[in-house]
C-alpha cells in the first residue's frame, strides 16, 4: 500500500498543473520591503504597496524610496506625490529641489489631496519653490481645512502664522533668499 501510495504522489507532482512555471516563483518572499519593492518595479502598485515606501524612506533607503514613490506618483498615489515633495525637499535620495518639491504638492492638491493643498498652501505663503502668492497659499490651506486636515484648521486658528506648523530648527531653510 505505501508503495502504491508513493508512486500516486510522485504522478501527481509531475502533473503540469504542479510543475514550476519557467522564471517564476515556486514560493515567493511577502512582507518584505524587497517584494515591495520588485512589484512596484513591475508596475504593481497598490495602497500598501506605495504606503511601505514610508518605511522605505524612514530606515534610510531614500533611492530606493524614491524610486517607489515616482512610480506610485505616476499611477495618481497622491500620497507618493506628497512623499516625493518631502524628498526633494530636503534633498534626500536626490538634490536638494524646492521648485519640485512645489510642483509635486500642486499635483497632489490638484488630484484633490488635503495634504498636498496644505504643503502647496505653505509653499505659496513662504515663496519656496513657487513665487510667493500668500493669499493664494491661505486658499489652499483653506481648502484643506475644508477636507479636515487637523493641522489646516491649526494654522487658520494661528491666523497663520506659520511658526505655528514651523519648527523653529527649520527657520534657515524657510528664510527669504534675498
Amino acid at each position: 500500500m505505501k508503495t502504491w501510495m508513493l508512486a500516486a504522489i510522485t504522478s501527481a507532482l509531475a502533473l503540469p498543473g504542479f510543475a514550476e512555471e519557467p522564471g517564476g516563483d515556486l514560493n515567493p518572499e511577502e512582507l518584505t520591503i524587497e517584494r515591495v519593492l520588485r512589484d512596484v518595479g513591475r508596475g504593481e502598485t497598490s495602497m500598501t504597496n506605495c504606503a511601505t515606501g514610508y518605511f522605505i524612506t524612514k530606515s534610510g533607503r531614500h533611492v530606493e524610496a524614491r524610486g517607489l514613490f515616482e512610480r506610485c506618483a505616476a499611477d495618481g498615489w497622491t500620497g507618493a506625490m506628497t512623499w516625493m515633495s518631502q524628498l526633494d525637499d530636503n534633498g534626500l535620495g536626490g538634490p536638494l529641489d524646492p521648485q519640485a518639491a512645489a510642483e509635486w504638492d500642486r499635483q497632489a492638491a490638484e488630484a484633490g489631496d488635503p495634504v498636498g493643498a496644505f504643503n502647496f498652501g505653505l509653499d505659496l505663503m513662504r515663496g519656496r519653490g513657487v513665487a510667493r502668492d500668500a493669499a493664494r497659499g491661505r486658499a489652499m490651506v483653506d481648502r484643506a481645512a475644508e477636507a479636515g486636515l487637523p493641522v489646516a484648521r491649526r494654522l487658520q486658528g494661528a491666523d497663520y502664522d506659520l511658526d505655528e506648523v514651523t519648527p523653529d530648527a527649520d527657520n534657515w531653510k524657510y528664510a527669504p533668499l534675498s
